[in-house]
């Protein structure tokens, strides 16, 4: 992430170009949930019983698939097939929240839950954006905090997939949820002070954001609330 001089001054309105690109970011965020629904529908239709017998490919191929199609975005973002790319890669993330969605609504309160963890996202996200668009504080200070968290992040989410300790499951998904709430913080920070005037990566940013807070959020409730049978 690139980090440039700070074009808004604390208490001052934001600037022409910030909230075009902030408009532009939050039309484009509210688009992206059309192909991320479509394909969580399309997911939770998929019979994905392989991944639990090779969990280690699955994730494999889970990341080689989103790395591809982020690599493809990026390259893109400067013109229209950028959107394109985008709606792309939202789509086939809707697809990967098959596997937790399915196992969700097998619970009897299921459809309750992500219910619950779709609107708890909802209301951190307007929350904290709300907070950094209005304080206009600039949050950059927290990116390379926030880079080392989710590097650990992802490490520990590795070396419980051998491990397959339930304790360490929740205190990544408890983490996570604080990282990526702290990463809503920054990346709206980002926008606000014209760290970044390109609305596609913007709202890539934000998207990665909100996606792995929901899954993180429903897999805490499926582990408290779960009703089983």
């Amino acid at each position: 992430m690139q980090y440039d001089t700070p074009s808004v001054i604390p208490g001052t309105a934001l600037g022409a170009e910030q909230n075009k690109v902030l408009r532009n970011t939050y039309m484009m965020l509210a688009l992206t949930m059309i192909p991320t629904i479509i394909g969580a529908f399309v997911g939770t239709s998929i019979n994905f019983s392989f991944m639990a017998g090779h969990p280690i490919m699955a994730a494999l191929l889970m990341f080689g698939t989103m790395m591809g199609l982020l690599f493809a975005v990026t390259a893109l973002r400067d013109s229209v097939w950028g959107i394109v790319a985008l709606l792309g890669f939202t789509f086939v993330a809707g697809v990967f929240l098959g596997p937790i969605l399915q196992v969700a609504l097998h619970l009897k309160n299921g459809a309750q839950l992500i219910g619950l963890a779709a609107g708890g996202t909802s209301v951190i996200f307007f929350s904290l954006a709300t907070i950094a668009t209005t304080t206009k504080k600039d949050f950059s200070f927290m990116g390379k905090f926030l880079f080392i968290g989710l590097i650990l992040l992802i490490v520990a989410s590795l070396a419980n997939m051998f491990f397959q300790i339930p304790a360490l499951s929740l205190t990544i998904s408890a983490i996570a949820v604080m990282i990526f709430s702290a990463y809503i913080l920054f990346d709206v920070s980002r926008i606000v002070q014209g760290g970044e005037t390109n609305y596609v990566m913007a709202t890539l940013a934000l998207y990665m954001d909100i996606y792995n807070l929901f899954i993180n959020l429903l897999s805490l409730l499926m582990a408290f609330s779960g009703e089983r049978d």
